[in-house]
């Protein structure tokens, strides 16, 4: 059974969880292809020390391996956090159909608030976006986990 957004909105919300669990800024993706999930990840940054373990690459490497191609224009990426500029411009390279976030990102936003690489007819590929499913859940999630932060290292 195909899942809606919002129901693939809550299995990313889940993967946030996870990244929160281990110290990563909570930001979970999940990939669909015809409504099914391919891939699912969360921020990994801390946890491997690399600056480019964002949800949605690791979610978009799976799905690349999954299908076996680097060309996802039927993929669905469904992620609670707006992609920053590296996540966004790897949504044009892969050639993705669909992204939905849930909560805009007003510090790096790159699918609509600062910039909108999804949509720039200057590059080769324009990705169709959906924002603010399950938002405020999204913004919960990160508003609590930064919160935490700040009361352990004042």
């Amino acid at each position: 059974m195909a899942l809606t957004d919002e129901q693939a909105m809550g299995l990313a919300l889940e993967e946030a969880q996870a990244a929160a669990e281990h110290g990563d800024v909570p930001v979970g993706a999940v990939g669909l292809l015809g409504g099914e999930v391919v891939a699912r990840d969360h921020n990994r940054r801390e946890e491997r020390s690399d600056p480019t373990a964002h949800a949605e690459l690791l979610v978009l490497q799976a799905a690349a391996a999954a299908t076996g191609s680097w060309r996802l224009t039927d993929l669905t990426l469904v992620v609670t956090l707006e992609p920053c500029p590296m996540c966004a411009g790897a949504l044009v390279a892969a050639r993705v159909g669909r992204v939905v976030f849930g909560t805009p990102d007003p510090k790096a936003g790159a699918t609509g608030t600062l910039y909108n690489l999804c949509a720039d007819p200057r590059l080769n590929h324009e990705v169709e976006v959906t924002q603010g499913v399950r938002a405020g859940e999204a913004a919960e999630q990160l508003r609590a986990f930064f919160a935490a932060r700040r009361d352990r290292y004042p």
